[in-house]
């Protein structure tokens, strides 16, 4: 068996789409060799800045003969048929297939041979297929070339069992091939010339060697060791951020973290101010206290390695952010000569979407939204909400957010603090665009729950209304997004909210179902029970539909509640089946069964029993007893159980009694119905 090891070396390639590319590149490769008859027993890839590697392991150095035996049309077909057959077999003619009888007649088969071949020959195609349909994000050309790289390619990397694949890329044009090859190159400033390698053990401890790590894993762990060392040395903790030191790595091929300061005069702009500066404008990671403060600290990750202990790249660096947080102190300074409520006429001047208006009118409806469900939400003060509301958009009109559109809402609050309006209301402010997402914090605040529904269920009604509804994976307005909002505030402050007073489209809500339904099965809820649920119709109260649904999934977990699953379906089958039959069926079993037509023990019990039911469900669903309504219809498992024992229904010779009896399954049906849609529960 041998190994294959690939390497393709190009310019910078942006940290966002290398993991995406590696899982291309092997992906793409693994698929060619599959086609090719080829198997392997593994494959891994590998990416840094300037490169992306494949090892696949365990290919075999020459491949098998592969017999294919294709069954044809049968014998006597159209020519047409016959022709397609040979076209798709590679035969010429009918000469060169076999007629054979297969108990339903007689068929042509052809069996195509595949010859095998060195590996080595199959390899340089299907790589050059691979290279070429790997999809990027964004693609160039470069020079002369007409073949779409994410950077220009610079060398191949191609070895088979140790030994070089004969063949090369095109890049099209005037430009010369590339051709595979077996040197690569470490590191652009640590490393000089050319390096020759044998294969991927061979590769990785040379790179090592010339300051390139080839894992990502390991640059993350050396660049969060080190910085967690550095840290602790200045007794500051490292604010952790996944996101960044996965950009991090991808940045850097041989990592030296550094700790900085960060200038005393810029300490009292808003610690987020701060760190998205940081973070976005210079990929640094920021620092934070023992009392979870923001420190002074900072840390950056250089690609290099200094004979001064990294002196100068630290005083570089310092330099550079001084120069980006005195443009955030400015803005700083500069946004709270004016207050928020002056901004708003500004707000005129920004079109939030062009059907809808700009956002000056989108705060209007949000003022008047707001209010209305802040009658909904204990401890809401509808003046608070009112002037949140107003205010909450203001801030898109300051210094801050333009350079900064990752602090609209935060930057707000911190404004609105400064100008000493009431906590509440700066904290709506700042909460009103949460939860972000499933891992954000959900506002819990009278004030902030009541503005940020304000905010999220006017852009749901407003781009519904125009007809800019999420389809297949295209979400342009993030209405999902928002929906799941409005699902975890609603449902985790336990806000009885009827949300249809608020929706202009009856399918908006069941838009909410399908939300609903991926939140729930997060938490390991069952999809149907849900649609059981909302099955019912009319129910928009999601506090009390998802009370309704956990009850549900305990009673179907239970023996009582699946036993009883089973005799409804019983009994809803047998209604379905003869109501095919009879179209006017319908109406005539409606209602409960005539009693002086009960004759056997068992039916007697079964009314009985649902009577019992009815004088129990009634009073918990409007307590809202959900559990106590299940535990009621399983007093119906023992009599309907003796029922289908006993009782024939189809008594065809009295259709009366038939009747009576079809009613009587009708009501079961109906009764179980009126607690949960029962027929929408799989199994």
């Amino acid at each position: 068996m041998a190994e294959l090891l690939l390497e393709l070396l190009s310019e910078e390639i942006p940290a966002r789409m290398q993991v995406r590319a590696a899982d291309d590149l092997k992906r793409l490769v693994c698929d060619g060799l599959k086609a090719a008859g080829l198997t392997f027993t593994d494959a891994r890839a590998f990416t840094t800045p300037r490169r992306l590697a494949l090892v696949v392991d365990g290919l075999p150095v020459a491949r098998e003969d592969v017999s294919d035996e294709r069954r044809g049309p049968r014998v006597g077909a159209p020519d047409q048929a016959i022709q397609g057959f040979l076209k798709g077999a590679g035969l010429a003619s009918l000469d060169q297939a076999e007629k054979r009888d297969t108990g339903k007649g007689e068929f042509w088969f052809a069996v195509v041979t595949r010859k095998g071949g060195p590996t080595a020959e199959a390899l340089p195609g299907l790589i050059d297929a691979a290279l070429k349909a790997l999809p990027w994000p964004k693609s160039m050309k470069w020079g002369s070339g007409t073949m779409q790289w994410v950077r220009p390619l610079q060398s191949i990397v191609a070895l088979f069992d140790g030994k070089v694949l004969a063949g090369e890329v095109a890049p099209g044009g005037a430009m010369k091939p590339i051709p595979f090859c077996d040197a690569t190159r470490g590191h652009r400033f640590l490393s000089k010339g050319a390096i020759k390698v044998t294969g991927f053990a061979d590769y990785t401890a040379k790179l090592r060697a010339a300051h390139v790590m080839l894992d990502s894993a390991e640059r993350k762990k050396v660049i969060l060791d080190g910085a967690s060392s550095l840290c602790a040395g200045a007794q500051v903790a490292l604010k952790a951020d996944e996101d960044l030191l996965d950009e991090v790595a991808g940045l850097v091929e041989w990592p030296v973290p550094m700790l900085g300061t960060i200038d005393a005069a810029f300490m009292d702009v808003p610690p987020e101010v701060l760190i998205v500066s940081m973070k976005t404008h210079q990929r640094y990671f920021a620092t934070t206290t023992k009392d979870g403060l923001l420190a002074n600290r900072f840390v950056v990750v250089a690609n290099n390695v200094t004979r001064d202990g990294g002196a100068v790249i630290v005083d570089g660096n310092e330099r550079v952010l001084r120069a980006r947080l005195s443009d955030a102190k400015f803005f700083w300074d500069q946004d709270r000569k004016v207050r928020l409520e002056d901004r708003l006429p500004a707000l005129k001047n920004i079109v939030f979407h062009a059907k809808l208006g700009t956002q000056a009118e989108r705060v209007g409806r949000l003022a008047k939204l707001a209010i209305e469900i802040a009658s909904h939400v204990p401890g809401a003060d509808r003046s608070l909400v009112e002037q949140a509301a107003l205010l909450c958009k203001a801030d898109l009109v300051t210094g801050m957010v333009g350079e900064f559109p990752e602090l609209q809402g935060i930057i707000g609050r911190y404004y609105a603090l400064s100008e000493e309006l009431p906590m509440a209301v700066a904290d709506a402010i700042g909460d009103h665009y949460a939860p972000a997402g499933p891992n954000d914090r959900c506002p819990d605040a009278p004030v902030s729950i009541a503005v940020a529904l304000a905010d999220k269920l006017d852009a749901l009604v407003s781009f519904w209304s125009i007809g800019e509804k999420p389809t297949g994976s295209r979400d342009p307005f993030a209405l999902r997004r928002a929906a799941l909002g409005v699902i975890r505030i609603v449902v985790e402050n336990k806000i009885r909210l009827p949300l249809r007073a608020f929706f202009k489209a009856d399918d908006l809500m069941a838009f909410f179902a399908e939300r609903l339904k991926v939140q729930m099965r997060e938490k390991s809820v069952r999809h149907d029970v849900v649609d059981a649920v909302f099955a019912l119709g009319g129910e928009d109260d999601l506090v009390r539909l998802l009370a309704r649904v956990e009850a549900l999934q305990a009673f179907l977990g239970s023996d009582a509640g699946k036993n009883l699953l089973t005799a409804y379906g019983r009994a809803a089958n047998i209604v379905r089946a003869e109501e095919k039959k009879d179209k006017g069926l319908a109406a005539r079993i409606a209602g409960v069964p005539d009693v002086a037509l009960l004759e056997q023990i068992e039916e007697k019990a079964v009314v009985s029993a649902l009577a019992d039911v009815e004088r129990i469900k009634g009073p918990a669903l409007k307590a809202e007893d959900f559990a106590g309504a299940m535990a009621a219809l399983a007093g119906l498992r023992a009599p309907i159980d003796a029922y289908f024992e006993k009782v024939t229904v189809n008594v065809t010779d009295r259709p009366e009694l038939r009747l009576n009896r079809l009613k009587l399954l009708n009501q079961i049906r109906a009764t179980m119905d009126s607690v949960a849609d029962f027929s929408k529960i799989e199994g």
